[in-house]
């Protein structure tokens, strides 16, 4: 064989090899925890877990709902950041020992901005009765709300029995429900997001540093997170984090110290960043084709998707990626915006990924009595060929 044959096809395998080992995804790590979870933030596809649906006590993540609540009563204008909260006795620091405290007492006139801070960076669990009382008059009745609002969040395996998290009994979550709620603090309530980056708050002449450690970490672009402990939970951390255009999610349930939560967390991390990538498939409010529709003032419609759609993938398959549209023809008038007329179905090779419904991006009412009939009459001359596909394409 001559040199520069030889050559040839040692580069061909060479390439071959490259391809098939960038397609190869390992094993995700084993973590030292009761349960966790990896999360792709815009598709929602779990790409990591273990125990995900275990109930579980929460501890201080159970502060991530109390601030969610907060939030949401912010947005409806019921209370705002500069709102001053006075603290009663049930908030009082000192009722709460040997537990995480933002050191509050009775007489203290706190804006709710400043409680949100105690609650968030110094997770204190005097700040979060505080919080709850201002926003319901009891933290009973703040409870309540707390878990109206995770079940109309989809977190149907957890019941919060106070607005701190400290054990008691019926208190329990889910990984998978953490995710969920990290997920929509960071979709709904993007202002009480951005108070989870930052790393210390003083109050009451005491520096305290937000506990989550991988904001520290240059490895990772960590953006926020929560922190919990008690004897009953042990320790936890939901992380969210970013590269590039892909936010990732994680939730570490268990662990039997501060250090593990925070590396079992980065395994999490980097192994979805490292192995795994979302793609934005369709765009809210754009077209995705033009249909035809019979017996309306118009003959054509515009279909598209009501929100963002996102895959996640092994990272490299991106290529093997397909779509399949399906029209639920014939389209016939009256249709009103929003009406779902078809799906869109994507695969990576011969695997279904997603399928999202399409919509009528706008209304078509009856025609006339002379489009009617004569459309009628085409249909039924269709029909005679079985050529479903034409109905719809015209």
């Amino acid at each position: 064989m001559n040199k520069s044959l030889s050559l040839l096809l040692a580069s061909m395998t060479l390439c071959s090899s490259a391809t098939a080992y960038a397609l190869v995804t390992p094993n995700p790590p084993t973590l030292n925890a009761k349960g966790y979870v990896l999360m792709d933030y815009q598709s929602g596809a779990i790409l990591v877990g273990k125990n995900q649906d275990g109930a579980l006590a929460p501890a201080s993540l159970t502060k991530l709902m109390t601030a969610y609540v907060v939030g949401k009563e912010i947005e409806s204008g019921r209370t705002s950041w500069d709102s001053k909260v006075a603290v009663s006795e049930n908030a009082w620091s000192v009722k709460f020992p040997d537990s995480s405290k933002m050191f509050i007492k009775p007489g203290d006139n706190v804006t709710v901005a400043d409680l949100m801070r105690g609650l968030i960076i110094q997770s204190g669990n005097d700040a979060a009765v505080a919080l709850a009382e201002h926003v319901a008059g009891t933290e009973s009745g703040f409870v309540a709300l707390m878990n109206q609002w995770a079940l109309s969040l989809g977190m149907s395996s957890t019941e919060f029995i106070n607005a701190h998290g400290l054990d008691g009994e019926g208190i329990h979550t889910t990984p998978q429900n953490m995710a969920i709620l990290m997920q929509r603090i960071i979709e709904d309530v993007p202002e009480v997001y951005e108070l989870y980056s930052e790393k210390r708050f003083v109050w009451a002449d005491i520096k305290q540093y937000n506990r989550n450690r991988l904001l520290w970490d240059n490895s990772l672009n960590v953006d926020g997170g929560k922190t919990g402990y008690t004897s009953e939970a042990g320790y936890s951390l939901v992380s969210s984090a970013t590269e590039g255009q892909m936010r990732l999610i994680s939730v570490v349930m268990g662990t039997p110290s501060k250090q593990t939560r925070v590396e079992a967390s980065r395994q999490l991390l980097n192994y979805g960043f490292r192995f795994y990538e979302t793609d934005q498939l369709a765009v809210a409010d754009s077209d995705e084709r033009s249909v035809r529709i019979w017996k309306g003032e118009g003959k054509n419609l515009s279909v598209g998707f009501e929100q963002d759609v996102y895959a996640t993938y092994v990272r490299g398959k991106g290529r093997e990626l397909s779509k399949e549209v399906e029209i639920y023809a014939p389209l016939i008038a009256p249709v009103k915006q929003g009406d779902i007329v078809g799906s869109v179905t994507w695969r990576v090779g011969v695997e279904e990924i997603m399928t999202e419904p399409l919509v009528a991006k706008s209304s078509i009412e009856q025609g006339s009595f002379f489009t009617r009939l004569i459309d009628t009459v085409v249909l039924w001359f269709k029909s005679l060929f079985s050529d479903t596909k034409s109905l719809w394409e015209g």
